[in-house]
């Protein structure tokens, strides 16, 4: 069996890449021939062997327009070498991929890795739909990340005879007991809240700060990531004089994640657009046995991941008072802490392990 991933760009910046690119090195890693084929964003080699079973082909970048890298080259090349794989495993939202796998003429077996709906992008989406609608016809088998998006999701309405749920699964993170104890030495006595992800609108992180107000003195909020919405956020914070309470830390290199997440007491993922369909940084922070709280945004898989009760708990989208309320009810109750943190651990080694994907996606390739 020889697969293809398609879709999106490299370097991994999101979630989908991420998804895309652990399929394709556990595939690999097991002896099955598996690629993966993007549009290349950076500098340097574009097609280069990962493993002695797997290549990263990447495709030169024209432009980018509404948050799609445009590559003429990925259609040619897809049409020029689909007939070498037995399987297309194609992501989606990618409308450059679903346009190169429409050209392609390919006639083998397509999986189609519905990762989200397209929220924000409404005048590329009605460009798009018919391409979209040709798309879930077309594929053999419609993967979701959970089963809340497959049912919430009216593009695939009708089509679930042909559906299947795949949840992301990570590897354990790397113990780093020393950073780990640095990071809290900064912040002393304080209960460490940690969030992570771009600075952009629908990851509501002005509800976060906002609920950095109704928290006493013995909370901090540590916020990773950069994006537009930075400076916004900054002066929200000196607004409302929470300078020495809420944190934004800027760009997080991949080696110092798993420092923040043990380090951290809770994660916290305050999202609030469907956009948001899974939530890796979820299981992260649970595969170090972080309890999480979440928002339940409406036909989102996110409070599907952090099960309300077990894992965490989940509040209502856009609501500063009840993340606080949720955040100073579990870590106000050491017993209860204790309790969500063993669960949440549990629960990701039960659903979301990095072997589990890999085995589950197997078994996706096998179906008739």
């Amino acid at each position: 069996m020889k697969i293809l991933q398609l879709g999106k760009f490299y370097p991994i910046k999101g979630g989908v890449e991420k998804v895309m690119y652990d399929l394709m090195t556990g595939l690999s890693e097991q002896g099955i021939d598996c690629d993966m084929m993007c549009t290349f964003a950076g500098n340097g080699k574009q097609t280069f062997p990962v493993n002695s079973h797997a290549w990263l082909l990447g495709c030169k970048k024209w432009m980018q327009c509404a948050s799609t890298m445009i590559s003429p080259e990925m259609v040619f090349r897809l049409h020029r070498i689909c007939k070498e794989y037995d399987v297309i495993h194609i992501h989606h939202p990618d409308p450059m991929a679903c346009l190169a796998l429409f050209f392609s003429g390919y006639k083998g077996r397509v999986i189609l890795h519905w990762h989200s709906d397209i929220v924000k992008q409404k005048k590329l989406l009605h460009v798009y739909i018919p391409f979209q609608k040709w798309l879930v016809k077309r594929a053999d088998v419609i993967v979701g990340t959970t089963p809340v998006y497959l049912k919430a999701s009216p593009f695939i309405a009708g089509m679930q005879d042909k559906t299947c749920c795949l949840p992301i699964g990570v590897r354990p993170l790397p113990e780093m007991p020393e950073e780990a104890k640095s990071i809290r030495d900064r912040y002393p006595e304080k209960k460490i809240v940690f969030s992570l992800g771009r600075l952009i609108e629908y990851k509501g992180y002005r509800y976060l700060i906002e609920a950095a107000n109704y928290l006493n003195d013995d909370y901090v909020i540590l916020i990773g990531g950069t994006g537009p919405l930075q400076a916004s956020l900054e002066q929200q914070i000196q607004r409302s004089g929470l300078e020495k309470k809420v944190y934004l830390l800027g760009f997080l290199p991949d080696s110092l994640l798993p420092a923040y997440y043990q380090a951290c007491d809770m994660f916290c993922l305050s999202s609030i657009q469907k956009s948001e369909a899974f939530g890796i940084v979820q299981i992260e922070a649970m595969s170090c046995g972080k309890p999480v709280v979440a928002t339940d945004i409406p036909g989102s898989g996110v409070p599907w991941v952090n099960m309300h009760g077990v894992s965490g708990l989940n509040v209502p989208v856009g609501d500063a008072r009840a993340l606080a309320g949720a955040i100073t009810e579990i870590l106000a109750d050491e017993e209860k802490y204790a309790a969500f943190a063993q669960q949440a651990l549990e629960r990701y080694r039960t659903c979301f392990t990095y072997e589990k994907m890999i085995s589950n996606c197997l078994k996706i390739y096998s179906m008739r």
